[in-house]
């Protein structure tokens, strides 16, 4: 057996478990922490009062134009200087939800924004309050046009985590760097995790066409049913 596949077949499970143990938890709650952030922070700009809305765009203002690396140097190796210590994997959980929080933000914004007046006034219509109408009409058709942004955002978090790495947190990437160290094969070690992000990519990619193709049959039936 060739050393390069040899040493590949050796490594490969380090590095899986590095990812499912670090890499993958940290997407989730990331992404699921963000979301949550982006949501608030829309509705906020939409229908908050002024001084809500400005601190929700100065939020989203500072995230979208900074790097996420530096925002991630910031938290974990800045903050202690003002008394905050952080272990690696909160102080990377905070900045990816803060990262993310603040491109879905704008997804979920635009979204909203999409939903026709008329279904608000259609859901008031019915005797809806402001938060029925938005949970049970606004947010179901925005949802469906939320998907494939959201989708995409998503899936690149998963490539973003291994900036993880760089503020010492052991996912996947930095596994890799560890095995480079005592083995000195940094071109067949890097490959490999690239192929395990690709495949991870590449699953994630399938699973949003079939969800895409999903939602847009579910908003076809809707479509002929009105």
């Amino acid at each position: 057996m060739p050393h390069w596949l040899q040493l590949m077949i050796d490594s490969l499970p380090t590095l899986l478990w590095a990812g499912i143990r670090f890499t993958v938890p940290l997407t989730l709650l990331s992404f699921a922490l963000g979301l949550a952030l982006g949501l608030l922070t829309a509705v906020a700009r939409l229908f908050g009062p002024p001084p809500v809305a400005a601190l929700a765009r100065f939020y989203v203002w500072i995230i979208r134009g900074t790097p996420l690396l530096v925002q991630l140097f910031v938290i974990f190796y800045g903050l202690p200087s003002v008394g905050i210590l952080l272990d690696a994997f909160p102080a990377a959980l905070i900045g990816f939800t803060l990262n993310i929080g603040a491109y879905t933000s704008e997804i979920i914004r635009a979204t909203i924004s999409s939903v026709p007046r008329g279904q608000w006034e259609a859901a008031y219509s019915t005797g809806m309050s402001w938060s029925q109408a938005m949970r049970r009409t606004i947010l179901p058709q925005a949802a469906r046009v939320a998907v494939p942004p959201l989708s995409n955002t998503f899936i690149s978090l998963v490539k973003d985590t291994s900036l993880a790495a760089a503020i010492t947190v052991p996912e996947l990437f930095q596994s890799a760097q560890r095995i480079v160290a005592a083995t000195y094969e940094p071109l067949i070690l890097y490959i490999e995790a690239a192929l395990i992000y690709l495949v991870l990519s590449s699953v994630l990619s399938a699973l949003q066409a079939r969800l895409e193709t999903r939602f847009a049959r579910y908003g076809g039936m809707v479509e002929a049913n009105r």
